[in-house]
């Protein structure tokens, strides 16, 4: 079995760092929403949560069918670009980017 190269896993952990900064970005632009009250606040707090949930799931699948890799730093690698999709797609939605 080949041993991990460091730099892989270097490069995986500023990818995990990036994703940390721009989804604290993401919960402070969905607080911020949030805290406005009305429905504008509960639609996102629904649509948060749906996120998650199917987030989580589509995950579970992909990485149970063998789309993330064989190996473990395929996998993680995977998962972070999968949640990072996520964050970004609310990131560009919530600034007004879209």
């Amino acid at each position: 079995m080949p041993r991990s190269s460091n730099n892989t896993w270097f490069a995986i952990g500023v990818d995990a760092w990036n994703l940390t900064l721009e989804a604290t970005w993401v919960i402070g632009m969905r607080l911020a929403r949030m805290a406005q009250g009305g429905s504008r606040a509960e639609r996102e707090a629904r649509l948060m949560v749906t996120e998650k949930v199917a987030a989580g799931m589509e995950l579970g699948m992909a990485i149970a069918v063998g789309r993330m890799g064989s190996n473990p730093e395929a996998i993680t690698s995977g998962t972070i670009a999968h949640y990072r999709r996520g964050v970004r797609a609310n990131r560009d939605r919530l600034s007004g980017r879209r």
